[in-house]
């Protein structure tokens, strides 16, 4: 018998390096480990988020049916989610009131977003279910990215990374503090 390892060539060895650049995020585990794809409610990371205080949540406001909330895994600078309270997975699900006040924050999101980073368009969507990509599949929510003509570069698609040029406590903080002086 020979050793066949000798006659591997590193190319042939799991662990070679790849186009794909690593961004190790270990506090992401507390979310995975907490049961994210779970359909119990107090698994849901958008059921805990509202019993935090607005920083440790990053809320940017709250309503009386949803709530808007920060992307811990954000698209863009200024990615937030619309929630409803009520744990509910689908679109069709929700109540009318529930539809409207989503509707109506998601406006709101529009115009305090546009105030203060001056972006010049949005992205705005749901994705229903895991299949159609939802992250949390159990729980609506809807997301509201700021698009700026200069946000897209080489960078994702050459490195596969995204470069946040902004920390999600400021992003909130500056959204939250312009909410008021925009919803009157």
């Amino acid at each position: 018998m020979t050793d066949d390892f000798e006659t591997f060539e590193p190319a042939d060895l799991a662990g070679v390096p790849d186009e794909f650049q690593r961004l190790w995020t270990p506090h992401r585990m507390a979310y995975i480990t907490a049961g994210a794809d779970s359909n119990e409610g107090e698994q849901c990371p958008f059921c805990r988020v509202p019993e935090m205080s607005d920083e440790d949540g990053l809320i940017v406001f709250r309503g009386t049916l949803a709530y808007v909330v920060m992307n811990l895994y954000p698209y863009n600078s200024g990615h937030v989610l619309v929630c409803p309270y009520r744990h509910v997975a689908l679109y069709d699900d929700a109540t009318g009131d529930e539809i409207a006040e989503i509707a109506t924050l998601t406006q709101a999101v529009m115009r305090v977003t546009r105030h203060v980073f001056a972006n010049e368009g949005f992205n705005i969507g749901m994705n229903q279910g895991r299949v159609a990509g939802a992250g949390v599949a159990g729980h609506l929510h809807q997301h509201i990215v700021p698009r700026w003509s200069t946000d897209s570069n080489f960078f994702p698609i050459i490195a596969k990374s995204k470069a946040m040029p902004r920390l999600l406590s400021d992003v909130r903080r500056q959204l939250a503090e312009a909410w008021s002086t925009q919803e009157k």
